[in-house]
């Protein structure tokens, strides 16, 4: 059976092809300009093509405004909203409702109190997603290659589900699903050879291990 995957930051034809060949379950799009992985609406679209249906296409934003979700929107065609901002729940209900999109909120964890913030989105959102806290001095949210503490989700039961997140890769994806329970996945920067730049073999490797467990 394996792990529920994620391949995100996909900014390339031949990273999002392989991602899709190995069997990654949901595809991202990175909508920030601080990211060395951000993509813009033009580019997104065209390899939106790429994805065929039963894969999932998620769009990865940070605290966006409606008028810049609604410039995506209109050109590329998303199945989910994936917030990795300090949204409240407040502008999550909003966003989903605006926009009758499915969300995943990312929670980033530096201790076991912001996984019990997670709760506070449960009712609201469709997925969570467990993160690393960033570096204090880090202009974007994600994709450091930095990972938490997994033991502090482990036997944690939620209303949706969620997904593990946070340097993640091929050689540490069987001991992070183990000490933090998860049987879903989030990979960026753990399947690329620089910021920004998909490794195919990196990608091909992670599922393959994420089959395996």
């Amino acid at each position: 059976m394996g792990l529920f995957t994620k391949i995100c930051g996909l900014s390339e034809p031949v990273g999002l092809q392989t991602a899709l060949d190995h069997g990654a379950d949901m595809v991202g799009f990175v909508f920030f300009q601080a990211s060395p992985r951000n993509v813009g609406a033009e580019a997104a679209a065209q390899l939106l093509q790429q994805v065929p249906s039963g894969v999932d296409r998620v769009g990865v934003f940070v605290d966006p405004e409606n008028d810049y979700l609604d410039t995506v929107l209109g050109k590329a065609r998303l199945d989910l909203l994936q917030l990795h901002g300090d949204e409240t729940p407040e502008r999550c209900r909003a966003i989903a409702i605006y926009f009758g999109l499915p969300l995943i909120k990312a929670i980033k964890v530096s201790s076991p109190a912001d996984i019990e913030k997670a709760r506070e989105y449960e009712d609201i959102v469709d997925w969570l997603m467990f993160d690393a806290s960033p570096p204090k001095d880090a202009t974007r949210p994600g994709g450091h290659g930095l990972s938490f503490d997994w033991t502090m989700l482990k036997g944690q039961s939620f209303k949706r589900p969620w997904l593990l997140s946070g340097g993640l890769h091929a050689g540490n994806l069987a001991e992070a699903a183990n000490k933090s329970g998860a049987n879903a996945v989030d990979v960026s920067s753990g399947v690329e050879s620089a910021p920004g730049r998909k490794d195919p073999e990196k990608i091909r490797a992670f599922l393959a291990a994420a089959r395996d467990i």
